[in-house]
């Protein structure tokens, strides 16, 4: 919110305070605090009973945390009195508006919820001893504190769901054209390795194992978490999704049948395939390169496109019962490296742990350069005890490789990191906190290590308010 809107708002909100009945302002505030929790409850029922509320507050832990911050908002919302810091309450809307932006709850679910919020306070001023006069001042100034409340939320939505969306476009634009010529041989590889299994169980390997789907393959995780996203305006994206649905679905489940019915049906994974490959031509070929959003140093991700990319991870997962982690790593001592050899050597040891991230990271992992020697990995589609699993892996790996400096010699560091994994909340800045908290943790207590954020850690947390 700009500065004259600000200002705009405030001198609308003290015109509102200052023109409203004193009696009435003490008496909404008693019955507010008094109420607070039927309010609450009434507000998320009629919320949720919307049939695309589901989507956005289908987690209990949510729910639960929801309505407690949305008892504290309408508290201090209402607590008008000589202490009132009406710059602290309009600055507390726009963070709730933002809110709402990044976890995308759209604003007509929260409009409907403050209606019946309005409806709910007149049945319970309705019980007071008040006249009709009394009444309908005390209601007005309600309605009209909410409202002040939902127009700020409003603006504050709304500036941030425009830069959200651009920064999807752009995260979009770039996910495209990185690397192109290099990206399609590198997938095109994957999926002929995937078929070259895929033959070798069907022919010579055991009969009653389970066949490697295509979906998590190596390609399957790049093409789910990147590939579909980078192209989604290509007619090509969506039947390649469809291709490899029917092959795991479809030509896979009938392949545990027999062997005859395997070799049969390995005919026609060859042909879907080879359909595959001339797809993913089509695709590259209408794809130009584009070099924004990449560290300078590293070639990594930025820091830029980290809620983009959070955001789309988080809305899979819940959208498909799956799970996903962050790695925050960083590297331990660095300054010493650059105090011994040089800035230079520091950021050759830099360049090298980034090439180093990618080579041990999986095609539809997500690799980012958060600045200096700190580093953060999204680990697509893993559970916790596979995701303990790569960051240990990934800890040892780096404390047993060389990097070379420009002088020729070789050092060994190691890295600390932290780890979190996605427990259902909507709002990215949750995990993030779990994760900054997990490897704070690792640095203070020995470095070289892995310390997994506690699931609840966030939570104790003074909540934020999310209503």
């Amino acid at each position: 919110m700009s500065s004259a809107t600000s200002s705009k708002v405030a001198n609308d909100w003290n015109a509102l305070i200052s023109e409203t009945n004193p009696n009435c302002i003490r008496l909404n505030r008693q019955l507010v605090a008094i109420h607070s929790s039927e309010l609450a409850t009434q507000f998320y029922r009629h919320m949720l009973d919307a049939e695309d509320a589901s989507v956005f507050l289908s987690h209990d832990q949510v729910k639960t945390r929801l309505h407690g911050s949305l008892q504290q908002w309408l508290v201090t919302l209402f607590n008008i009195d000589e202490q009132y810091d009406l710059a602290a309450t309009i600055a507390l809307q726009v963070k709730i508006g933002e809110i709402h932006a990044r976890i995308k709850i759209p604003m007509h679910l929260v409009l409907r919820g403050a209606r019946y919020l309005k409806q709910h306070f007149s049945e319970l001023l309705q019980q007071e001893p008040l006249n009709a006069q009394q009444q309908n001042e005390c209601l007005q100034h309600f309605c009209d504190t909410l409202d002040m409340s939902m127009e700020v939320m409003g603006q504050a939505y709304a500036s941030s769901y425009d830069r959200n969306t651009r920064s999807d476009e752009v995260y979009r634009l770039f996910s495209i054209t990185q690397n192109l010529s290099t990206e399609r041989e590198k997938q095109k590889g994957a999926l002929l390795d995937w078929e070259n299994r895929l033959m070798f169980e069907c022919t010579v390997g055991n009969p009653d194992a389970e066949l490697p789907t295509l979906g998590i393959s190596e390609f399957g995780l790049w093409f789910t978490h990147k590939g579909s996203h980078a192209f989604q305006d290509y007619p090509e994206t969506q039947i390649i999704n469809e291709r490899i649905k029917i092959i795991d679905e479809q030509l896979l489940v009938e392949m545990q049948q027999g062997h005859d019915v395997r070799i049969q049906n390995l005919r026609k994974v060859r042909d879907e395939t080879k359909r595959l490959k001339f797809l993913l031509d089509d695709i590259f070929a209408k794809s130009s390169e584009l070099e924004s959003g990449r560290d300078v140093l590293t070639k990594l991700l930025n820091r830029k496109f980290l809620p983009t990319v959070l955001s789309r991870e988080i809305a899979h997962a819940r959208r498909n019962h799956s799970q996903f982690a962050l790695l925050s790593l960083d590297i331990d001592y660095f300054k010493g490296v650059n105090d011994s050899y040089g800035h230079e050597a520091g950021d050759s040891v830099l360049q090298q742990l980034g090439g180093f991230l990618v080579s041990n990271s999986r095609a539809g992992d997500f690799v980012f350069r958060l600045g200096g020697e700190e580093f953060m990995i999204v680990l697509v589609d893993v559970n916790p005890t596979n995701a303990r699993s790569i960051a240990e892996n990934l800890r040892n790996n780096v404390a047993a490789e060389h990097f070379m400096l420009p002088n020729g010699e070789r050092i060994h560091i190691t890295i600390s990191s932290g780890l979190a994994c996605f427990n259902g909340h909507p709002d990215y800045q949750h995990i993030l906190r779990q994760v900054d908290k997990a490897l704070y943790d690792a640095k203070n207590n020995g470095r070289n290590r892995v310390i997994i954020a506690d699931i609840d850690s966030a939570d104790n947390e003074s909540a934020d308010i999310e209503s």
